[in-house]
């Protein structure tokens, strides 16, 4: 067996399942049953989910605020006052802060951006930029994907004169920022969808500014929208589908350079964004002032948007590095106890870059399945800076504002959290949350959770299946890919990579073929035995190579559910091959007592077996053979191991012996007879020659024949003994021990693979019991 790293949660139940939902013209029954477990059922709704359209959008003045802030910004226009954009140095902030200043300039605004930098101001509005806007002339300063924790930087707007319009969608806190406006989904009663990303907001407001759809600032809402995380539904599916149209089409010189860079053609989906664009673009201010990742999306200037773009991709490059140097840094803090390793983690050192905390916390949420807060510490001015991902079951923000006196600053989303605390509170931030985790988190609400569609054979994977998925696209949170369930046995299974550190399995059922890969899961290469069959969890794809198409499966997770072997029989470098599932408890037996056990396996030997039960053992390691074949079969039934690890080795067989007939037995007792003896030291090589008898066998004749009383032996001279009683040569326990070795090498060593398999299989099943008086 090999369980599964993560908890598979089948979301469907096949047997009850009454697929009822009328028919819908161009939709297969896969893609309709996907629908239905999405709870998408009325032709209206699965209209509007497969084909996204802008009549799905909402009116723009129904976020509360929105009128007042427009009539201020047109107010500034018409008299010349200059409009400070504030935005936020992530890639959500980034394209908000363009989407708002383009839709200023093609108001006619005099309006420039300002994007705090990450590492001397932090994250949101700060005071001193907000005295050097007004100190500038600045009138009207509008926060874009921030601004609505900061209750004492409005406070200082206020005093300044300058009207702040807070637009945001971060979660609200206790009180709200005395501006001149605020925009947000979530202080709205009267909008109908509270998730928009920032980028989604400012999008609305540019639309309620100009007065008509901007087309033209859909691609920066995709890039938004889609980097910052925020679920794929309702509006936010709209804007997306739209967006990601407008980013395949955008004549943007910027976005060209850097698709360029990033090596994209044609098509973009939200997957290229996810994980190849919105990386980059998050980058710049990971390392520093995201400016220019603003500039690059302004800009009209080829020459600059190449340099741009080229430069950023060189940070992005530089981000990776910084990424794996500190998580391996944290990695190591952890497990050498130099700090605790928690409910929830909570790290800290000097010298972190706190641009890259947040994708380190993802490692490590990934690495130990429980909340992360990796922390940079700035000596100086004795604080601790960072950030939080979390679990599925543990809401980061709802329990870190329990403890928000702890935390000078502190901001975020269920799953995701930035903060700022002294460095005295590390401890106590990390004892405190450790607690809440202890008292509301179960052992299964820390492991990994993978939703599955549901379960298909290899047969059922075609093209056109893969293309009907698709059309649940775009895929993301709240909408996620689907991942499906197959069970079979692996034709192939081979390390790939420059590492060896990822899987291939090649799968066959009759005409139909399957690859898959397993990213990252080469360690469990060892721990599958040949012909064991697997249950995979992963999501479909296409693979195109030299114009070739073909199906596969990108693995998440794997198992095995029944017991397998592991055929070690013979090998001279156990250590190197012996690998166990993390967490099996494994023991070595032993029939012999001078046979020494693999490293780090405790031994056992057969005579002591009494003293294990089937709960204290999931791996069994056989080092050496038993006289009977019985004694393996006690051991097999008794514990009825998850896995099997057939070590020995033979050095004296009898298998390779020849083993004599009772015409051999017959024979040379009659020439014992006609010869009245024969001397072992000085006839055996030419008695052997001359009948083609094995040297071995001779003596192995003459010690059953001494044992049974048949003869004398004195000094290798054999004679017969004059009155020996009647005994058949079952009576030698030498003739039963040579035969039962026999026995136990043609079924343990010398068999084939399948044939050990199914004599260990037969094994593990139940002794039926003998029926005695009805009972």
């Amino acid at each position: 067996m090999l369980p599964s790293k993560t908890k598979w949660n089948f979301t469907y139940n096949e047997d009850n399942e009454n697929f009822e939902s009328p028919k819908i013209k161009g939709v297969s029954e896969l893609t309709r049953r996907m629908l239905e477990r999405r709870n998408i059922t009325e032709l209206t709704e699965v209209d509007r989910f497969l084909h996204p359209s802008q009549k799905d959008l909402h009116d723009p003045l129904l976020l509360q605020g929105m009128e007042k802030s427009v009539d201020r910004v047109k107010q500034a226009i018409a008299q010349g006052e200059p409009i400070l954009v504030y935005g936020d140095y992530d890639a959500d902030g980034v394209s908000s802060t363009t989407v708002m200043i383009e839709a200023l300039q093609e108001a006619g605004a005099v309006c420039d951006f300002y994007i705090p930098n990450r590492f001397t101001e932090g994250y949101g509005p700060n005071e001193e930029a907000f005295k050097e806007a007004a100190a500038s002339g600045v009138g009207v300063i509008i926060t874009v994907d921030n601004g609505i924790a900061g209750v004492h930087e409005a406070e200082v707007a206020k005093r300044l004169g300058v009207d702040l319009i807070i637009t945001d969608h971060h979660e609200v806190q206790e009180s709200l920022p005395e501006a001149y406006s605020i925009i947000h989904p979530k202080t709205s009663p009267d909008y109908p969808f509270n998730e928009l990303a920032g980028v989604g907001v400012s999008f609305k407001f540019a639309q309620a500014l100009l007065g008509r759809f901007p087309q033209h600032l859909l691609d920066m809402v995709a890039l938004g929208t889609i980097a910052d995380l925020v679920p794929l539904k309702d509006e936010n599916r709209a804007l997306v589908h739209l967006g990601l149209k407008a980013l395949s089409q955008s004549n943007r010189i910027g976005l060209k350079s850097l698709k360029e860079v990033c090596g994209i053609e044609g098509t973009i989906d939200e997957e290229m964004v996810g994980f190849t664009i919105g990386p980059r673009v998050n980058a710049v201010g990971r390392l520093q002032d995201a400016s220019p990742a603003v500039e690059l999306f302004l800009t009209d200037d080829r020459e600059e948007a190449v340099q741009l773009a080229e430069y950023i991709n060189q940070l992005n490059q530089e981000r990776q590095k910084i990424v794996t140097q500190t998580a391996k840094e944290a990695e190591d803090i952890l497990m050498n106890e130099q700090q605790p390793l928690g409910e929830v983690i909570v790290v800290a050192k000097e010298g972190w870059n706190p641009g890259v905390l947040g994708i380190v916390a993802s490692k490590l949420v990934r690495q130990f399945d429980r909340p992360a807060i990796v922390l940079a510490i700035d000596s100086e001015k004795q604080q601790a800076k960072g950030s939080a991902r979390s679990i599925d079951a543990f809401d980061l923000f709802s329990n870190c504002m329990e403890i928000r006196d702890h935390f000078i600053h502190f901001g975020g989303h269920a799953q995701a959290a930035g903060m700022t605390l002294s460095i005295d509170e590390v401890d106590s931030v990390r004892s405190k949350l450790c607690e809440m985790a202890q008292n509301k988190l179960s052992d299964n609400d820390y492991q990994q959770v993978l939703n599955v569609e549901m379960s298909i054979g290899i047969e059922e994977i075609t093209l056109q299946q893969i293309e009907e998925i698709n059309k649940l696209r775009p895929f993301g949170m709240g909408n996620p890919k689907p991942l499906f369930h197959i069970k079979e046995t692996p034709k192939e299974i081979r390390l790939i990579g420059s590492r060896q550190n990822h899987l291939k399995f090649s799968f066959k059922k009759d005409t139909s073929k399957l690859d898959g890969i397993a990213f990252g899961l080469g360690d469990l290469y060892s721990q599958i035995a040949p012909a064991s069959e697997l249950d995979i969890v992963g999501e479909l794809s296409i693979n195109e190579w030299n114009g070739r198409k073909n199906v596969q499966i990108m693995i998440k997770d794997l198992e095995v559910q029944s017991w397998q072997l592991f055929d070690y029989r013979g090998s001279k470098h156990l250590e190197k091959k012996l690998k166990f599932p993390a967490g099996q408890t494994v023991t070595a037996v032993r029939f012999q007592q001078e046979t020494t056990p693999p490293a780090n396996v405790p031994v056992i030997h057969y005579d002591e077996i009494d003293k294990l039960t089937a709960a204290d053992v999931q791996g069994l390691v056989f080092i050496d053979l038993p006289e009977q074949l019985s004694h393996v079969s006690n051991v097999v039934h008794k514990l009825a191991p998850d896995n099997i690890y057939a070590c020995y080795q033979i050095d004296d067989s009898a298998f390779f012996t020849s083993w004599p007939t009772r015409d051999h037995f017959k024979w040379f007792y009659g020439m014992l007879v006609k010869q009245k003896s024969f001397h072992l030291k000085n006839d055996r090589e030419r008695l052997a020659q001359r009948k083609g008898w094995n040297a071995s066998m001779i003596d192995f004749i003459s010690q059953v024949f001494f044992e049974l009383g048949f003869v004398k032996m004195e000094d290798g001279l054999i004679t017969l003994e004059s009155a020996p009683a009647q005994k058949d040569l079952s009576e030698s326990s030498l003739y039963k021990q040579r035969k039962e070795q026999l026995h136990v090498e043609q079924a343990l060593y010398y068999s084939t693979y399948k044939e050990l398999k199914g004599w260990f299989d037969k094994q593990r099943q139940p002794v039926k019991e003998e029926v005695l008086n009805g009972l």
